[in-house]
């Protein structure tokens, strides 16, 4: 199982990485909100991220660490 770690205080809610995960288990969070005033991204489910890092690859900011 893959570890997955966004910087959300970072994040600017793109959601470029939403659009990328072919398991379609990033989101944009509906009820959190970070230092910048967006609306972070976040695993829905994390068991069943296969670890592609595809969204990692799409971040432009770099927030998001995929771990095997």
């Amino acid at each position: 199982m893959a570890k997955v770690t966004f910087l959300t205080d970072r994040c600017k809610g793109c959601g470029l990485c939403v659009v990328a995960c072919p398991k379609k288990i990033v989101a944009l969070s509906q009820d959190k909100i970070n230092v910048k005033g967006y609306h972070p991204a976040e695993l829905t489910d994390e068991a069943a991220c296969i670890g592609c890092a595809s969204c990692a690859k799409m971040c432009p900011d770099c927030v998001i660490t995929v771990e095997k």
